[in-house]
């Protein structure tokens, strides 16, 4: 063996070959000890870089994914189902409340006046509710396609023909969530009058137990026929295209709107000026019946819209990150930015369609209160993820709109059981962690729009007090509407 630092002077090469072995085999061993260590960090490298990978699509996907779970809509009428006979009876309507307490009602209507076989007069909106929107019918609705999607079902008329203006009429209260039968029996007033108005149309009809092809016939008025204007579905559809832009979104229907909090009577955080305001509007409200509430048992028993900063606290829970894009789907939001602003910091692309749109976008909706609530109503249904602060009429149709559609992501938040999750971290007993976070995620697991029959009358509701505690067929139209792909 050659020493490369040798020198002509040699030293006796017996005193000096052990030590040199030594060092060698130290080198050697240091050298292939670098090699493993540097091939099993490679590999550790390797295997943390894959394990975020799989977390994350593992995490996007319980965040974001839906599945229709083999379901699709299914409305096509049975075999049984005739064209209507010509009718010389007409049905008028006043539809009443905000947009889609009105939309729910027309499409009861489209199967009142087939049960009855009346020609539907183009319904007439509400001018009057708390909106004060002046919108016609063809304001809000595509008026001609309204009328030959329905074509085979029943006869509809944009107004009254005007030999039938002096007509013998009645004027007919009808009772609230009736069947079938009772519309039959209500026919028999076409003996002596040609013409019957329907003063009200919300909930003019039962969720339950009428014939198969009249929830399908529902189902067609709600989500076929009754489209939006063509400058209601353009906005729309861009301003979905602007959000979709920056990948998954939620669209947030926040309803902590001056008249929802007047109306549940709900003041946690407000003060003292503002809840005195709220309170004076309901008394003023003749149709709003309680006066007397209690705020805190409200909140307590679930009754109260999410404020903006529990919202946050339950996103976040969830598992939603700051980056991500949120749509506020509502008007006014009662304090502004007072009460916005801890959402705000949570997640700093919280949008409203007046920041999302032009001043020029929007120009032609302003004043009209359903015509805008028709475009958070469509980036609603169109989004990746729908929250409801609160169970109103726009959360329940947009809800089954989604149902109906594939089953989309929608979580409903347990109001009750996050109340109490809210006030142990107001104590200090609980911080908004992992803990927090794994309680949240648990408590929703089934909250998110998977496939269920509706849900029928609250145990130990009696008379028609329990119709009203049905969920609406629009929040669910399973099964009637709802089938497997393999089904009809």
């Amino acid at each position: 063996m050659v020493n490369p630092r040798s020198s002509s002077h040699r030293l006796p090469r017996s005193r000096f070959l052990f030590p040199s072995s030594i060092s060698g085999y130290v080198l050697i061993l240091l050298a292939f000890a670098s090699i493993v260590f540097l091939f099993s960090h490679r590999q550790i490298a390797e295997v943390d870089r894959s394990l975020p990978s799989e977390d994350s699509a593992a995490l996007q996907e319980q965040l974001w994914g839906s599945s229709g779970y083999g379901y699709r809509p299914c409305v096509k009428p049975t075999r049984k189902y005739g064209v209507p006979p010509k009718s010389n009876h007409y049905l008028t309507v006043k539809s009443n409340g905000g947009l889609n307490q009105m939309r729910t009602g027309i499409s009861d209507m489209v199967a009142v006046a087939r049960l009855m076989n009346a020609t539907l007069v183009i319904p007439q909106l509400d001018k009057r509710s708390f909106w004060q929107d002046t919108s016609t019918f063809s304001d809000i609705f595509d008026e001609s396609h309204f009328i030959k999607a329905l074509e085979g079902d029943l006869h509809i008329v944009r107004e009254l023909p005007k030999e039938m203006e002096l007509a013998p009429r009645a004027r007919k209260h009808v009772t609230s969530w009736s069947g079938a039968s009772y519309y039959e029996e209500m026919s028999r007033l076409w003996k002596d009058n040609q013409v019957i108005h329907v003063p009200k149309s919300d909930s003019r009809l039962a969720n339950n137990d009428l014939p198969i092809d009249i929830q399908r016939l529902r189902c067609r008025a709600m989500y076929h026929a009754l489209r939006f204007s063509n400058p209601i579905e353009s906005l729309g559809k861009k301003l979905v295209d602007r959000l979709k832009e920056h990948g998954p979104y939620i669209a947030l229907h926040l309803r902590y709107e001056k008249d929802m909090l007047a109306f549940t009577g709900c003041t946690l955080g407000l003060n003292d000026m503002e809840s005195e305001e709220l309170r004076i509007m309901r008394e003023n409200t003749n149709h709003w019946k309680v006066k007397d509430i209690n705020s805190t048992e409200q909140r307590m028993g679930g009754f109260c819209p999410l404020t903006p900063k529990e919202v946050g606290i339950f996103l976040n829970a969830m598992g939603y990150s700051s980056s991500t894009w949120i749509y506020i789907a509502a008007g006014e939001i009662y304090g502004g930015e007072t009460y916005l602003s801890n959402l705000r910091s949570r997640f700093p692309n919280l949008v409203f369609k007046e920041t999302l749109a032009t001043r020029e976008e929007l120009k032609d909706f302003a004043n009209h209160a359903s015509q805008t609530a028709a475009i958070d109503y469509i980036i609603s249904v169109e989004s990746d993820v729908f929250v409801p602060s609160y169970t109103g009429n726009m959360a329940r149709a947009v809800e089954g709109h989604r149902r109906f559609l594939g089953h989309r992501k929608t979580i409903n938040p347990d109001r009750k059981g996050l109340v109490e999750l809210f006030d142990m971290i107001d104590r200090g007993e609980l911080e908004e962690d992992a803990k927090l976070s794994s309680l949240v995620t648990e408590m929703h697991k089934y909250r998110q729009g998977a496939p269920r029959k509706r849900y029928g009358p609250l145990p130990g509701s009696k008379g028609r007090d329990r119709f009203r505690t049905e969920e609406s067929f629009y929040e669910n139209p399973f099964p009637e509407c709802i089938c497997l792909a393999n089904k009809h």
